[in-house]
């Protein structure tokens, strides 16, 4: 019989999200996550089998501490404004080393021919994509699909800047929430004659 963990496996695992955010997961070394985790690279083999096992756990974690929270504000009473509102918010407040999305800023290397990883990266698209179609469609917005694809891509846009220009990445989030502000019912109307 093996022997039991004698460490918090979230915490290792979050651990090891932050440095694979702000590394990505050609950039992150073992020794980095020896460092990160206070594990041996056996104790760090054994729990997860491989670098790619715990970036793998990493991704997990991140999709539902990070990306899970703020997909459910578009299904609140805010909708893509309080969506918007919190991604402008934490994309200031965010530190250097956690810019952007931890999946947008993967992608961008190596580990961007990786299907697997690849897959990870398209579930996550659809998904905002489609928490977006809900909340225009709950509203009554009119040509959801389009709406929500220039939504989708100004956010994936947005993570992506922000690595490289924070108060860009800003601003685009913000155009995005007046983009993604309903439409003034009066605007919508026909002018009379």
């Amino acid at each position: 019989m093996g022997r039991r963990p004698t460490f918090d496996t979230a915490q290792v695992i979050r651990a090891s999200r932050d440095l694979f955010w702000d590394k990505g997961l050609d950039g992150t070394s073992l020794p980095d996550l020896e460092a990160a985790t206070g594990l041996a690279r056996s104790s760090l083999y054994h729990a997860f089998g491989s670098k790619r096992g715990l970036f793998d756990a990493a991704v997990d974690d991140y999709l539902s501490e990070i990306v899970a929270p703020r997909l459910a504000l578009l299904a609140g009473p805010g909708g893509p404004d309080a969506y918007f509102a919190s991604l402008a918010r934490d994309l200031a407040a965010a530190d250097d080393r956690r810019r952007g999305c931890l999946l947008v800023d993967t992608t961008a290397g190596p580990a961007a021919r990786d299907d697997a990883l690849a897959a990870v990266v398209t579930s996550y698209r659809r998904r905002l994509f489609d928490a977006f179609c809900a909340a225009l469609t709950a509203r009554g917005d009119r040509d959801v699909e389009t709406t929500a694809r220039v939504l989708t891509t100004m956010t994936i846009g947005a993570l992506a800047l922000a690595r490289v220009d924070r108060d860009e990445a800003v601003a685009v989030a913000l155009a995005a929430r007046r983009i993604a502000a309903p439409s003034d019912v009066s605007e919508a109307r026909a002018p009379e004659r």
